[in-house]
């Protein structure tokens, strides 16, 4: 019986939640490549560097995180993703990092942008930053153990120094807003005074470009296609970015749009029934509502 309880915690909805629960799961090979995957971007982003462990030095410790990435139709395939992080919470104020505060677009300030884009038939892409907090630079001097299942032999008792934020970080949400802010204001677009995530640069009433950054969902929104595709290319230049073409979902609600009307619709189905699911209900009967009549 106690057997079974740690097997169902460590393994929700076919997600394991840690290294051992991939070492002995079915689809171990997929989880493995993509924690190779996630090494290499890692190690391409010199991360780290590994050296001995200086004496007296405070450790934080880091663990595997584990997601199946649900497919977008006509957009992105399902996929495996393995994400290493640092274990945060063992660092200290003041030694390890300073200030940890980082802002996110407000919802409201999506609901504006959305009702913007079906009123004035505005093109809206969307794209991701790959392992976005990588790109932050790190002020503080921080050790971290070697990942599980990839220490390496003959250098066990060495340690990583970081030399860029890593997921799970207290100060890495706030270096990556700080460094993505400087990129944009490089390029000439200037942020919001209601909102620190919203960018826009109007260069004339019929040609101007709205940008929204959620940690590292992006939507882009302009009533010129070419000026969208200049931002789209500078993006790219400065960052790893994967376009993930006209918006379909952000933040778990679904898009979809009847330009000719100039209509917009948003759903939240797929993430309802995933709750659903979550909690054992996905069989519940739908019980209607005064608005859904």
């Amino acid at each position: 019986m106690a057997f079974s309880l740690v097997a169902a915690s460590e393994v929700m909805n076919d997600e394991p939640n840690c290294y051992k629960a991939v070492v002995d799961c079915k689809e171990k090979d997929k989880w493995l490549m993509a924690m190779d995957e996630e090494i290499k971007s890692l190690h391409d982003n010199h991360t780290w560097d590994l050296v001995k462990r200086p004496a007296g030095s405070k450790l934080v410790s880091c663990k595997w995180i584990f997601k199946r990435k649900q497919c977008i139709p006509g957009v992105e395939q399902g996929r495996f993703k393995a994400r290493l992080v640092a274990r945060g919470f063992t660092q200290r104020e003041g030694i390890d990092y300073n200030d940890a505060f980082s802002p996110v677009v407000k919802h409201m300030s999506i609901r504006i942008l959305l009702s913007m884009v079906a009123k004035f038939d505005l093109e809206l892409e969307q794209m991701d930053v790959k392992t976005a907090f990588l790109y932050g630079e790190l002020e503080e001097t921080i050790y971290m153990r070697q990942p599980e299942g990839f220490i390496i032999e003959g250098k066990e008792d060495f340690v990583c120094k970081l030399n860029k934020s890593l997921y799970g970080l207290k100060q890495s949400p706030r270096q990556w807003n700080k460094r993505f802010d400087e990129f944009m204001t490089r390029i000439k677009f200037k942020r919001s005074k209601f909102d620190n995530c919203v960018y826009f640069k109007f260069a004339s009433y019929h040609n101007f470009v709205i940008l929204l950054l959620y940690v590292d969902d992006i939507l882009i929104a302009s009533n010129n296609k070419d000026e969208t595709g200049k931002v789209k290319a500078d993006l790219k230049r400065e960052f790893e970015m994967k376009d993930l073409g006209g918006a379909k979902r952000i933040l778990g609600i679904e898009i979809k749009r009847d330009r000719d009307k100039k209509l917009l619709f948003l759903s939240q189905e797929m993430y309802l029934k995933k709750v659903l699911n979550r909690f054992g209900r996905s069989d519940a009967k739908p019980f209607s509502t005064p608005l859904s009549q």
